[in-house]
């Protein structure tokens, strides 16, 4: 399974971002273990069935993502995915180098999910808004649904606001269009977009 995006890859380091073409046929497309026990549902890059917090066997998941990442080292879906089962093990400073990796990749789910809990500072990931809201902007840059609804309702609620972003009207209502594609006809996410749209014009209409 071949999936092709574009994808801007950065480590958390904060070093500046390096512009390349994420391909996910440059790693192991084979589905492993790791795959079947912890993808994440909502990855749009997976290759597993997608297994729920809930419903993962963690320590399995670590013992078989330890081994897919040893047999592929650079494979950021692998990295992401040793990671989420760490974290939900309560690990989180075991997956801190696993995070690294995939964002470094640019591996869209992983710039959303650690931009997220950097700028929340869970799971023992050190809390950063600018960093954290670096990360998901680029999310959204990628087409990542859930970077495209997240960036923007930051930026509206102000979370940004010590952050050198420039961000324009038409950036966040790019994010608001290239949403409605993978919303498809979802009722609640295409009035979730609607009211981001209305929101986000009226921002710019009081400045």
């Amino acid at each position: 399974m071949f999936i092709t995006g574009i994808a801007i890859a950065a480590s958390l380091s904060g070093s500046s971002p390096v512009h390349r073409v994420w391909n996910a046929s440059d790693y192991l497309s084979e589905m492993t273990q790791c795959d079947v026990l912890i993808s994440h549902p909502d990855d749009p890059n997976k290759i597993g069935p997608g297994t729920s917090r809930a419903d993962a066997d963690l320590p399995a998941a670590i013992k078989a993502c330890k081994r897919a990442v040893k047999a592929d080292p650079e494979n950021p879906r692998l990295n992401y995915q040793l990671a989420r089962a760490y974290g939900y093990s309560g690990q989180g400073e075991k997956a801190y180098k696993y995070r690294e990796t995939a964002v470094a990749a640019g591996y869209p789910q992983s710039l959303f999910v650690i931009g997220y809990i950097t700028l929340m500072g869970m799971n023992k990931q050190p809390q950063d808004t600018c960093k954290g809201g670096d990360l998901i902007r680029r999310s959204a840059k990628v087409n990542r649904f859930a970077g495209q609804v997240a960036f923007p309702y930051y930026w509206l609620e102000g979370k940004f606001e010590e952050c050198d972003f420039d961000v324009s009207k038409q950036e966040l209502l790019e994010y608001v269009d290239e949403g409605r594609a993978t919303a498809g006809s979802d009722f609640y996410k295409q009035m979730l977009l609607d009211l981001l749209k209305k929101n986000i014009e009226k921002k710019f209409l009081q400045e």
